[in-house]
């Protein structure tokens, strides 16, 4: 049974909520109204594409991704930024069926693939990420510069 679908304006209460839970896990301030008004503008600018899982009515999961290209494929990828569920609502399935959301996209929009980064610590992301048809890439270094000014 599907229990996703693509965001709402409608959603914006609800899904910054669980934006925000989804901030502080990882060690980030909370700060819903900062989260709301980013929100907002991802999705009135349509910066990003968000699918939300839903049960009995209310948000329990999310998953946010970038459009981002391949020069040398000539073609559009999709970065998985942010896929979380409510620590209440895991063991149901939900981030296999917003994995799934974010498949479809790529398909419907004729991308090259789906990328996504998660840390080596995170167990469950490194056995849901492979079960859901992504490869990991060990051939490559991965390499991050901060601006700090």
């Amino acid at each position: 049974m599907k229990n996703t679908r693509k965001v709402t304006i409608q959603d914006l209460t609800q899904l910054a909520e669980l934006f925000d839970q989804y901030r502080v896990f990882y060690h980030k301030e909370s700060d819903i109204p900062a989260a709301e008004n980013f929100l907002k503008e991802r999705i009135e600018n349509k910066d990003s594409e968000i699918f939300v899982a839903e049960e009995n009515g209310n948000l329990v999961g999310f998953v946010q991704l970038f459009p981002i290209f391949s020069s040398t494929r000539m073609k559009r990828y999709w970065l998985l930024n942010d896929l979380y569920v409510n620590e209440n609502h895991r063991g149901k399935g939900y981030s296999k069926e917003l994995i799934e959301e974010a498949k479809q996209l790529a398909k419907s929009t004729d991308a090259c693939g789906v990328l996504l980064e998660t840390g080596k610590s995170n167990d469950i992301g490194n056995q849901l990420y492979p079960a859901c048809g992504f490869e990991l890439c060990d051939s490559v270094n991965f390499y991050e510069w901060t601006n700090n000014s």
